[in-house]
């Protein structure tokens, strides 16, 4: 059953990933570092996806 809500909420996850990616990327070009996990935008991306997309498939399950 979580499998299930895995395979269908992986479009949050993405869009959370492109979203954050691009607008901390945006931001991290203009000198404002602050936010960022170990100074990364990836890995600030990648973390903010995969919370989005854990929450997203409970949320799923529960609802």
């Amino acid at each position: 059953m979580f499998v299930e809500a895995i395979n269908q909420t992986v479009g949050v996850g993405a869009g959370v990933f492109l979203g954050t990616l691009i607008g901390f990327g945006l931001r991290a070009r203009s000198g404002k570092s602050q936010g960022l996990i170990q100074g990364s935008v990836w890995k600030t991306a990648v973390l903010a996806g995969m919370l989005a997309w854990l929450l997203a498939a409970v949320l799923k399950m529960v609802l």
